[in-house]
């Protein structure tokens, strides 16, 4: 953390540089007054810590200065205190009392530091729900074939275990392809009910079945122009296989209950779990509908092969979880995120989450123990 402490005694701030020497994740910088320090700061500090009374400059304009850029602690005294609190309009949430120590001091920087750990991990989340949360050498290589894929119009066969991200992945794709503008529709075949997934798919007429009391617009026709994403797709009964190739051929769809087709222009993205060549082998799975969906293979790898994300992605959901259940910051004790990278995590992301959220519900203090991520259960 990098952080301008700026006081205009030179007895003080050479006390604060040799103090601050001892903690070396601390890298300091002093200035002599505001106006030097406006000169000098710029996007690599982390935080600010001014006196109040300063020749040329006060603390408080120099705040107005600083307009919010950096996040500001005060330095005053009984004299000064009063003008300190008007600096609390100013955004300044922190103020130490002169004289202080070194520990004193120490404490007020950490709290700083979680807090900007954690509106770096909102506003991380917040950008996107669909947003990648980790940066793992596995993940990039991934991205890496998923970012050229993605500008074609290509079908692509998503492959990894349950819980990877697969419509997190899918959801990527569309929106970084020229169909990004136009309807991303996911289905899960594992879902719907066997005898619905065909009416689901195309859609059906007024009368074409018992209960169909009004026509109904199939996800074909749904995701038309745009990207349709069948997710388990290794589940589709193998009579709609039969369909749904003859859909991905003639670009056209019928309704249950209509010899009218309709033309489609669509993007499909299908995923599974499931061992596709073998279902073919067993005749489950139609070896020319595998190879319709099968241009472009991405293989997801497991989060068990993707440690470096375990701790990015835990940090930023317990960030989106205080702010969600308007809870204090809470953070992972060193125990805690032992724990995390140790475990193996069988559900993957998916799983992950789960954790998170109850350990940020259940944990009795502002840090999450070991025993609160209740991981011990499901080795």
């Amino acid at each position: 953390m990098k952080i301008a402490i700026v006081e205009d005694d030179i007895n003080m701030r050479k006390s604060l540089e040799i103090a601050m020497s001892d903690y070396k994740e601390f890298e300091v910088k002093t200035f002599k007054n505001a106006k030097d320090a406006l000169k000098g700061l710029d996007d690599s500090f982390d935080l600010v810590i001014t006196d109040i009374n300063m020749p040329g400059m006060d603390g408080i304009e120099f705040v107005k200065e600083l307009n919010g850029r950096y996040e500001v602690i005060i330095m005053t005294g009984n004299a000064t205190l009063s003008r300190a609190i008007e600096s609390i309009h100013l955004g300044v949430k922190d103020f130490l009392l002169k004289p202080f120590d070194v520990d004193t001091l120490v404490d007020a920087i950490k709290r700083e530091e979680v807090v900007q750990k954690v509106k770096k991990s909102v506003a991380k989340t917040k950008k996107t729900a669909n947003d990648f949360l980790g940066s793992s050498q596995a993940l990039k290589k991934v991205l890496a074939i998923t970012d050229k894929a993605s500008k074609t119009d290509a079908s692509i066969l998503l492959l990894g275990e349950s819980g990877v991200g697969k419509e997190v992945f899918a959801s990527y794709i569309h929106k970084n392809s020229p169909r990004a503008k136009k309807p991303f529709v996911a289905i899960n075949m594992a879902a719907i009910p066997e005898n619905l997934i065909e009416s689901e798919l195309f859609g059906f007429e007024k009368g074409a079945f018992t209960d169909a009391i009004e026509a109904k617009t199939g996800q074909f026709e749904l995701a038309n122009g745009g990207t349709l994403f069948l997710d388990e797709i290794g589940e589709m009964p193998y009579g709609v296989q039969a369909k749904l190739l003859r859909a991905l051929q003639e670009k056209e769809v019928r309704r249950l209950g209509s010899s009218k087709a309709i033309k489609i222009d669509i993007r499909v993205i299908s995923a599974t779990n499931a061992n596709l060549d073998e279902k073919i082998k067993n005749g489950e799975f139609r070896e020319d509908l595998y190879y319709r969906l099968n241009t472009i293979p991405l293989n997801i790898p497991p989060l068990r092969e993707r440690k470096d994300e375990i701790l990015e992605i835990a940090e930023a959901m317990i960030a989106q979880n205080c702010q969600k259940y308007g809870f204090d910051v809470k953070t992972l004790s060193p125990e805690a995120k032992s724990e995390l990278l140790s475990y193996n995590w069988p559900g993957n992301i998916r799983e992950l989450l789960s954790v998170v959220e109850r350990s940020v519900i259940l944990s009795e203090n502002n840090e999450i123990q070991k025993d609160e991520l209740f991981l011990d259960v499901r080795k």
